[in-house]
């Protein structure tokens, strides 16, 4: 007499079900390419050509600043009697700093003076005015937002140039031409980098967070103040820099807008030392020009290593970003 068959319990059913369902993940899965990295503990894989592309870059980069740097230790004669890249036999670069800045009765710390004064007023002008616009173009509606976007992107594309003639012939009906205002005004617009702050505004600073704190009683400058400047953190520091770079080494508008020399800004006050050789009794001063341009730069390389780490907090909190 045969035994019958025992019945399958639900836990031998599900435990089939499932080995089914893994078998055919394989059947599935066999013969597809792991995607490249899939492996735990596997290494980027590296390319020589962008390697050597980068450092190309790197020397092109560094060349022309190891040239400032060397030269500024040379002498007048030691500019046109040795190698470029290299040091002469007399070191003079605290003897040309030293003379740099008392030549022509100190005038280089004038000008030094004037473009921290259209830094600090038109590019820190133009930060904030972009920090302000972008936020509320990025979190508020209202009529012609569009079109101000439309101007936004047009006036990006349109060079500073081009509108360095108009500009010059608007600020001499107001009688504001050879003066400071000149220079700081037309500073304080900046299309770039109030669209940079648009499109960081609106990725930065999460709607739910900003109806939170309005649901809080919070008002609009203070949510703005406490809650939405320590976001936009990052991009008001890449903003700053931009403009700051732009107007330290502004030179065109500068060139058409002064006339009086106490008012140029380095760029132009530079330029006017280097023009003496080509005058006629004029001093030849390229020591002290050489020397003048490396002392300017030293600003911006401040500038940019002591803000590093905003940028560098900035892309931490992105990464850890829910």
């Amino acid at each position: 007499m045969s035994t019958p068959a025992p019945a399958s319990t639900p836990s031998s059913s599900r435990t089939g079900a499932s080995g089914a369902r893994s078998a055919a993940v394989r059947l599935r899965t066999r013969g597809r390419p792991q995607r490249r990295g899939a492996q735990s503990g596997a290494t980027p894989r590296r390319s020589v050509l962008l390697t050597l592309l980068t450092g190309l870059v790197l020397i092109y980069s560094l060349v022309p600043l190891l040239w400032l740097a060397i030269n500024a230790t040379k002498t007048q004669q030691d500019l046109f009697n040795s190698f470029g890249l290299w040091f002469s036999g007399d070191f003079a670069l605290f003897a040309n700093i030293a003379e740099t800045l008392t030549y022509d009765g100190g005038i280089f710390g004038r000008w030094l003076l004037n473009t921290v004064l259209y830094v600090v007023l038109g590019a820190g002008g133009a930060t904030l005015l972009a920090v302000l616009g972008g936020y509320a173009l990025a979190k508020f509606d209202f009529p012609g937002r569009r079109a101000i976007f439309a101007i936004v992107i047009g006036a990006v594309a349109v060079p500073g140039t081009a509108l360095a003639v108009p500009t010059f012939l608007m600020f001499s009906e107001m009688g504001l031409t050879n003066t400071p205002w000149a220079v700081i005004i037309p500073s304080l617009i900046s299309p770039f980098g109030l669209y940079l702050m648009w499109v960081f505004a609106a990725q930065a600073i999460p709607d739910d967070l900003l109806e939170a704190a309005r649901i809080d009683g919070s008002g609009e400058l203070r949510t703005f103040v406490r809650i939405a400047m320590p976001l936009l953190g990052p991009g008001t520091v890449t903003v700053a820099l931009f403009t700051m770079v732009a107007t330290w080494n502004n030179y065109f508008l500068p060139l058409i807008m002064l006339k009086n020399p106490d008012w140029y800004p380095l760029t132009l006050g530079l330029n006017a030392w280097n023009e003496q050789a080509a005058t006629a009794g004029g001093e030849a001063v390229f020591d002290l020009v050489i020397t003048g341009s490396l002392l300017s730069i030293v600003p911006l390389i401040i500038a940019f290593l002591l803000l590093q780490r905003f940028w560098q907090s900035g892309m931490a909190a992105g990464s850890v970003k829910g």
